[in-house]
């Protein structure tokens, strides 16, 4: 069973904010460095000529990473402990961001991604279980409802930093890496407040995947239209006739819906017994918002309204699912799904980039819209089946 350090299994009443503000705080700057880096690589890459579906490619390494990161995390903080473990991450994360700007070659981007990416995922795995550790079960969809505002604040702040950088030079790198190393702070403050994971899950790996599958699913499509959003987007504007600083502002935008939204659905989703129906309505939301984009793209300020909106049910996704999952689950078996949840989110930051960018390819600029509604209608259509038809037995 996973717990506290200093607590007693199962007697977790209160929230335990030094761990909690350990966590956050940690991973909220490691969320400024991947909200300024996805636009600046893909714009870099945008600029040396390297096509859309390239571009996706090489975004969809951070999945490729984040499944192989997934499973082996648990064992590494089993094995090291949780803190020594996440310390190690941040020093890898840091080096390879800045590594970036001195590999010239395109090649050379894909093992950079990979450690970047891997290293990211392992802070995001033990950082929420960290989380749950610190939160009693009556309170967690509140928690992590504080959690994924000051996450998104960070990735709101990545896109804002980049509008007044730029892409050119090593100081948007160096800005990069240098929010990553303030994460290790926390961390080592907190050091002897991180839980202890004493016990094996009861089940393997990929059973976890399959367990809550309405939660997996959901943040499966919340990775994909992320990453996939996060990096194209910028290109999509641009074509659509918006200097790059216009663009980087509406994905702040977006991220200050991700902010505004999260600690309401959280408290909302500590209300409700079956959490299903919201994540079902934020699926059907953020499908009709992104089959809107096309046709508000030529008025700034109507697009940025609406990204709010869409943003916060973009990331509703991942708050509500995750809500789900701990109310399903509890110890060793929830660090253990949280690992699965995370696996997803990793599956979907490959299909999306990638399906993303090649429709953009195919279909033109408005390709980069139909993809992402695709992915939003198709959740919502098969959890909607699912809750309609198999809701007494899921």
């Amino acid at each position: 069973m996973s717990q506290p350090r200093n607590g007693t299994p199962g007697d977790v009443e209160e929230i335990h904010w030094p761990s909690l503000v350990a966590a956050v705080s940690s991973i909220s700057a490691v969320g400024i460095a991947i909200g300024l880096g996805l636009p600046l690589l893909s714009i870099i890459l945008e600029k040396r000529g390297i096509s859309s579906t390239l571009i996706g490619l090489n975004t969809a390494m951070a999945g490729v990473a984040a499944m192989a990161a997934a499973p082996i995390t648990t064992k590494l903080a089993h094995k090291y402990g949780v803190a020594p473990t996440m310390l190690w991450a941040v020093l890898i994360s840091a080096f390879s961001a800045l590594g970036f700007y001195y590999a010239q070659d395109f090649w050379m981007w894909f093992p950079l991604r990979f450690a970047f990416h891997g290293a990211t995922t392992t802070l995001f795995i033990l950082s929420e279980f960290w989380i749950n550790a610190a939160s009693p079960p009556s309170k967690r969809g509140f928690v992590l409802g504080i959690y994924a505002t000051v996450l998104s604040l960070g990735f709101a702040a990545g896109p804002l930093i980049f509008s007044l950088l730029g892409s050119d030079g090593i100081l948007p790198f160096l800005v990069g890496a240098f929010a990553i190393l303030l994460a290790a702070i926390p961390i080592f403050i907190a050091r002897h407040e991180s839980p202890v994971l004493d016990e094996k899950p009861e089940l393997h790996f990929m059973r976890y995947v399959f367990l809550v599958p309405t939660a997996t699913a959901a943040v499966f499509i919340f990775g994909a239209v992320e990453a996939g959003g996060l990096s194209l987007f910028p290109i999509f504007a641009v074509r659509a006739h918006f200097t790059e600083s216009q663009a980087a502002l509406l994905l702040t935008m977006m991220g200050v819906g991700n902010v505004i939204f999260q600690i309401p659905l959280g408290l909302l989703s500590d209300r409700i017994k079956d959490k299903r129906p919201l994540l079902v309505l934020m699926a059907f939301t953020g499908f009709i918002g992104t089959m809107m984009l096309p046709i508000l793209v030529d008025n700034w300020l109507l697009m940025a309204g609406l990204l709010v909106f869409w943003g916060g049910c973009v990331s509703g996704l991942y708050t509500v699912g995750l809500s789900h999952l701990g109310s399903r689950l509890t110890g060793s078996d929830l660090a253990a799904a949280n690992a699965a949840f995370v696996f997803c989110y990793a599956v979907g930051t490959v299909a999306g980039p990638q399906a993303i960018g090649a429709a953009i390819d195919v279909a033109g600029n408005n390709g980069f819209a139909w993809a992402i509604a695709c992915f939003f209608g198709l959740y919502a259509l098969l959890a909607g089946i699912r809750l309609l038809f198999l809701g007494k037995r899921a």
